[in-house]
């Protein structure tokens, strides 16, 4: 199973704290996450425990 979108955002921000010189694209841009696309995240996300 693909990861998914959160996965593959927080993968990026690692590699770009490790210095790969990528850039997040801006809301809106072409190939950036749609609202659709996170709203769609929501609906899969697991739910987080109580501690």
């Amino acid at each position: 199973m693909p990861k998914g979108l959160y996965a593959n955002i927080h993968a990026k921000r690692k590699r770009i704290a490790e210095g790969s010189g990528e850039k997040m694209r801006k809301a809106g841009a072409k190939g950036a996450p749609s609202a659709k696309a996170f709203k769609a995240a929501a609906k899969t996300a697991k739910k987080k425990g109580k501690k």
